[in-house]
């Protein structure tokens, strides 16, 4: 880990990506989007600022969900820890993101329930008991 890293200077693109799970490629799609920046060095290198980690982690938490880049793009300006309230237009944008993603969960439990208990007779299964009901 660099001196800068430690201190939350900016870091190279290695670190984020390390760091996240995402690779370097990701995050210099996750750039073009407008989903996260960097400042550019001297020789053209990327250097993100402290808080990258953690946009990438969200970035991934909602591509994992279903979203996609131009919905995330739109959405993140907005995704604030300061307790500050979203336009109208963002927030109704969030409350039909968030009615897909509880329609794509119960959809996945209906699924699990089905599935789950077959697998769990299987040898060598490491299917958790679920509830059928």
């Amino acid at each position: 880990m660099s001196e800068a890293n430690r201190i939350g200077g900016p870091v190279r693109i290695a670190d984020p990506a390390e760091r996240t799970g995402a690779s370097v490629r990701s995050l210099r799609y996750y750039e073009k989007q407008g989903m996260l920046s960097s400042e550019r060095s001297a020789n053209g290198q990327r250097h993100y600022g402290e808080d990258a980690v953690s946009r990438v982690v969200l970035i991934r938490q909602f591509f994992a969900a279903g979203m996609n880049s131009r919905t995330i793009a739109a959405l993140l300006p907005h995704i604030k820890n300061n307790g500050e309230r979203c336009p109208p237009q963002v927030l109704r944008q969030l409350v039909t993101e968030l009615e897909r993603i509880d329609a794509q969960a119960d959809e996945l439990a209906r699924a699990r329930r089905t599935l789950g208990p077959h697998a769990q007779d299987h040898p060598g299964s490491n299917a958790r008991r679920v509830k059928t009901t």
